[in-house]
């Protein structure tokens, strides 16, 4: 059997330190990526009316345009993020960076909506690589605590702006140009991140590298694939069907699966150990909860506006002008105010933002006056402003750098899972109609969760609860695998 490298020639691999402006390049590059693949998820929801017409598409058609390529990104974000921690962050990336490129490309020559389907899978498959590998490059590149909050306080602002963004650019599209441009313009900026990535951005691997987990996996995507199938088919096919009663059995069957599997795995593709972690896992259930009710938030807001208020695809965008406004404004802020004095206030504010929102939104109708609209999509801004450099920051924070691929991913995985819910329930919440009043409920819970979670987790008990799980990851910086996973029947979650 070949031997393990030792630990120093594992920290080898690790990039060199670099310049401030290497370091911001870098910085730049990994958020064009960010913006490609976020923008991808708002964009598509602009165009949804014309897909529909064009390619006479149904209603759960134009759900799985949109959750297709969400439901792939949760299910293999926890892969592509080790397996980049295995081989290489930037040979990882770059290769994600081509795939999408690619499924971009078959997305805008789609002739039917099964292919337009199909297409985003692959185009997610790229997707896959790009946002959690980036994460990881950012926070090997900016190894100092205080920078790092920042540069990750830039990341949401750009994550955030894409999402936001994604409309106003898609509207301007497909009015000018027609749906298919909104994929084909991901081809040129694919170009410039492949060639950026090559000149400026270093290889680096994690200390260690972790072992492939298929059977983790499959069960991932047995979960997630299955849940999401049983809410999007459910109003065709009725609750009490029995392919949706053996989805929804399949989903409980492959959740047990993953409890009793994964933690007797030294390598494990979910690590259950950062569960142990109240903050880091308050961070993921939030993250779902708060994508959840964006992703829900888009799907209606697009149809909402242009299917009821009767605006083009641009003025319909042009309406999500504030949301964007309110993240580029908010968000690197958050991230100062993480760095000063750490992340309860920005999440408070977020959920609060987001009740807000949703209870607003209750009362908006077709002949609502266009000043209550706008300033409702304002509060859903502040939300959005405010969420993303939290949840990112606890996810990484106090977990030892050979970590921050699965922790980064688990986190990316957590808003994919959001979005496809969130789209997944609201598309049945409507049942193919216009109202919405369900769907607004549910963001109004989901806000008054978040606000909860965020007390519950910033507590004493709570950080000392992440000081003890990141104790658990220290022999992760030093040893083999064998001496780092305890007899499963010693230690349980």
């Amino acid at each position: 059997m070949k031997p393990r490298p030792a630990p120093d020639a594992n920290r080898a691999e690790q990039a060199p330190a670099l310049s401030r402006r290497r370091r911001l390049l870098v910085l730049t590059i990994c958020c064009l990526s960010l913006v490609i693949v976020a923008m991808d998820i708002s964009i598509v929801n602009l165009a949804l009316p014309d897909i529909r017409r064009d390619l006479d598409a149904s209603v759960s058609e134009l759900q799985w345009t949109v959750d297709a390529y969400t439901l792939v990104l949760a299910s293999f974000l926890v892969l592509a993020g080790s397996t980049a921690d295995r081989v290489g962050r930037r040979r990882i990336f770059l290769t994600g960076l081509a795939v999408f490129g690619v499924g971009s490309l078959l997305c805008g020559l789609a002739p039917s909506i099964g292919w337009l389907i199909a297409a985003r899978v692959l185009q997610a498959v790229g997707g896959t690589m790009l946002n959690p590998v980036a994460m990881a490059i950012v926070v090997n590149t900016f190894p100092d605590r205080a920078e790092r909050a920042r540069a990750i306080g830039v990341w949401a602002a750009m994550s955030g702006l894409a999402l936001a963004l994604g409309p106003i650019i898609g509207g301007a599209l497909v009015d000018s140009l027609g749906w298919r441009a909104i994929f084909w313009i991901n081809v040129p900026i694919v170009v410039g991140a492949a060639v950026g990535t090559l000149v400026v951005v270093p290889e680096s691997r994690a200390l260690r590298a972790r072992r492939v987990d298929p059977v983790g996996q499959l069960l991932v995507i047995l979960v997630l694939g299955s849940l999401v199938y049983a809410i999007i088919e459910s109003p065709h096919l009725g609750w009490t069907s029995p392919v949706i009663i053996g989805l929804l059995g399949a989903t409980v069957l492959g959740t047990v699966g993953i409890l009793l599997y994964e933690p007797r795995r030294a390598d494990p593709l979910l690590e259950l150990r950062l569960f142990r972690s109240i903050p880091f896992s308050a961070a993921i259930l939030m993250a779902v909860w708060a994508f959840c009710a964006f992703g829900a938030f888009l799907f209606v807001t697009t149809l909402y506006l242009q299917e009821v208020r009767g605006f083009s695809a641009l003025a319909a965008g042009l309406c999500l002008i504030p949301l964007g406004l309110m993240i580029v404004l908010i968000a690197p802020v958050t991230g100062r105010i993480i760095s000063a004095r750490g992340t309860r206030l920005p999440l408070v504010v977020s959920g609060a933002a987001l009740t807000l929102g949703g209870v607003a939104s209750l009362w908006l109708g077709p002949a609502s006056p266009l000043v209550a609209v706008l300033g409702t999509y304002l509060l859903f801004g502040i939300f959005q402003g405010t969420i993303n450099a939290p949840i990112t920051n606890t996810a990484v924070s106090g977990m030892p750098g050979s970590m921050a691929g699965v922790a980064t991913s688990v986190a990316s995985s957590g808003r994919q899972t959001g979005i496809t819910l969130g789209v997944a329930i609201a598309g049945t919440i409507m049942g193919g109609g216009s109202v919405a009043r369900g769907v607004w409920w549910m963001v109004t819970g989901l806000g008054v969760g978040i606000v909860a979670l965020s007390l519950l987790s910033t507590n004493r008990w709570a950080r000392a609860s992440a000081d003890r799980a990141a104790g658990l990851f220290e022999q992760v910086e030093r040893g083999p695998t064998t001496q780092l996973r305890p007899h499963p029947g010693r230690h349980r979650l």
